[in-house]
C-alpha cells in the first residue's frame, strides 16, 4: 500500500517520503517539514493516531496538514482521528484519485492566499474575534488561540455569516472543498475543538450554536455586550493555558 500510494503521488509530480513505521515517520517529519503527511492507523512500533498526537503536540510539525488513511469506517473511528488531530479522513479501500483530490484540496487550504486579499468584503475581525490568517491564530477577547488549519477555515466560515444559521452542506463545501461522504460527524468533531478551546464551558456553548436540523450560528456579543463575557472566557482561557502547561512538564 505504502509503494502503491507513493509511486502514484511522484507520478502525480510529488516530491514523497517514505516510512514503514511511526518512529520513521516522526523523524521524517521533523527532517523533512513537508507540505502534508499522509498517514496510516495501522503502523507497527507506534500507531498512527499516538503518531498524530505527537505531531501535532511538537510546534515543529504542529501546522503540516494530515490526512489519515485506514481501513477503520465507523464514526467513532473517524472521530478518534479527528480528536488526534487529523485534518482528513480515507478509508480503504479507496480510489487513487479521490486521494489525489483530497491532498490537493488541503494543501490548496494551506498555500492559499491570505485571507482578505482576494475580497473586500471578507469579514476577519468582529467584536472580541479577530482571526490571523498569517499565523492560523485567533485572537478571542485579547487572547491568542492557536487553530489547526480546518479550525481556522471553519471559524472564518461561521464568521462571515455571524448571527445566521450556516448549513452543514455549505461548511463542506466551503472548509472542505467537496463533500465528503455527506458526513456531517466531519462538521460536529471540529466544532467541538472550536468549542474546547473558545467556549468558557464547551458543555454548554454560549457562541458557537447548534441549530438542531439546520446547522451552526455563531453569536458574537456586540460592543456592549463584550465586557459581560470577557472575565468568564479569560479566567476560563487561563485555567486552560494552566492544565497544558502542566500536562507538557509532565510529559518533559
Amino acid at each position: 500500500m505504502r509503494e502503491l500510494v507513493g509511486g502514484h503521488l511522484e507520478h502525480c509530480g510529488f516530491d514523497v517520503q517514505k516510512a514503514e513505521d511511526g518512529i520513521k515517520g516522526q523523524a521524517l517529519a521533523l527532517q523533512y517539514s513537508p507540505d502534508l503527511i499522509v498517514l496510516d492507523l495501522m503502523l507497527p512500533k507506534v500507531d498512527g493516531l499516538t503518531l498524530c498526537q505527537r505531531l501535532r503536540r511538537d510546534e515543529r510539525t504542529a501546522g503540516i496538514p494530515i490526512l489519515m488513511l485506514t481501513a477503520l469506517a465507523g464514526t467513532k473511528d473517524k472521530v478518534s482521528g479527528f480528536n488526534s488531530g487529523a485534518d482528513d479522513y480515507l478509508t480503504k479501500p479507496f480510489d487513487l484519485d479521490e486521494l489525489q483530490v483530497r491532498i490537493k484540496a488541503l494543501l490548496r487550504r494551506t498555500d492559499r492566499a491570505p485571507l482578505g486579499t482576494s475580497s473586500h468584503q471578507e469579514i476577519l475581525s468582529y467584536g472580541p474575534l479577530t482571526l490571523v490568517p498569517e499565523r492560523f491564530e485567533a485572537i478571542w477577547f485579547e487572547c491568542p488561540v492557536r487553530l489547526t488549519h480546518l479550525e481556522f477555515e471553519l471559524l472564518h466560515c461561521l464568521l462571515q455569516r455571524h448571527g445566521q444559521t450556516v448549513a452543514p452542506s455549505l461548511i463542506l463545501k466551503e472548509v472542505w472543498g467537496y463533500e465528503p461522504d455527506d458526513d456531517i460527524e466531519t462538521i460536529r468533531v471540529h466544532v467541538r475543538h472550536l468549542r474546547t478551546k473558545l467556549e468558557p464551558d464547551p458543555r454548554k456553548p454560549r457562541f458557537i450554536k447548534t441549530v438542531y436540523g439546520a446547522g451552526y450560528c455563531l453569536e458574537l456579543p456586540t460592543t456592549e455586550q463584550i465586557a459581560l463575557h470577557k472575565d468568564v472566557v479569560t479566567q476560563a482561557w487561563k485555567a486552560r493555558k494552566e492544565i497544558s502547561d502542566q500536562e507538557e512538564r509532565a510529559t518533559a
